[in-house]
């Protein structure tokens, strides 16, 4: 069993490993906003707990056991978020904070029955994969909006950024996920894009947005 404090260590270290399968001690200083020294300090005391090879300024990597820890510990925060905007009907924007603080219960039994009453899903809410019981996670092979031409149509099937704030911006678009789109425009001079779903013919989004957008062809 592991201490809270450490789960969210795992947990980031997963996230921020999740392309190189790799990550320096700054980075997770940065993503937790704790001092570089604290860091050093939790990633001696996981290395002791064979969660993450560590040695003093060379990056981090998480063992295959740290791994399936910290999968198993997202796979339970994803399960969550489903859990509650499917059975509960609470928004996407929503579910995140109330995750965070359940994802530390410790009772698998409780995640398989949330799992089963939902159906086995794969991915929650915002189109994230959720890992299996053995914690392995299939990432997905999705492309950005941002990179799609005029005359695609494509299919909103997950989002890279779930603030608050964005999922609540993309709600008043009418934005969600299985939306299919229809690339209409894209201006040279700063990449936004203008688009066509549902009942609107002609929004435009930035490409800051279009850049979080994560879709698939249809």
């Amino acid at each position: 069993m592991h201490s809270y404090t450490e789960e969210n260590y795992l947990k980031a270290l997963f996230n921020l490993s999740a392309e190189k399968g790799e990550v320096t001690v700054n980075e997770v200083s940065k993503e937790l906003g704790i001092k570089m020294p604290t860091v050093n300090s939790m990633m001696k005391k996981l290395a002791e707990k064979k969660l993450v090879q560590y040695e003093s300024y060379k990056p981090l990597r998480l063992t295959e056991k740290g791994k399936k820890e910290a999968g198993l510990i997202i796979r339970k925060h994803r399960l969550t978020e489903m859990f509650l905007v499917q059975q509960m009907g609470f928004g996407w924007e929503e579910v995140h904070e109330i995750a965070e603080q359940i994802e530390h219960l410790q009772s698998p039994a409780f995640f398989e029955k949330m799992d089963a009453l939902l159906g086995h899903p794969t991915t929650d809410p915002h189109g994230s994969p959720i890992p299996d019981k053995n914690g392995k996670m299939e990432w997905l092979q999705y492309e950005k909006l941002s990179n799609c031409k005029p005359g695609d149509t494509v299919k909103l099937s997950a989002v890279l950024q779930t603030s608050d704030e964005f999922l609540k911006f993309l709600n008043s678009r009418e934005l969600k996920l299985g939306q299919k789109i229809k690339v209409k425009r894209i201006e040279k001079f700063d990449s936004s894009i203008t688009v066509s779903y549902g009942k609107k013919t002609d929004e435009m989004l930035s490409h800051t947005v279009s850049e979080r957008l994560l879709v698939e062809r249809v």
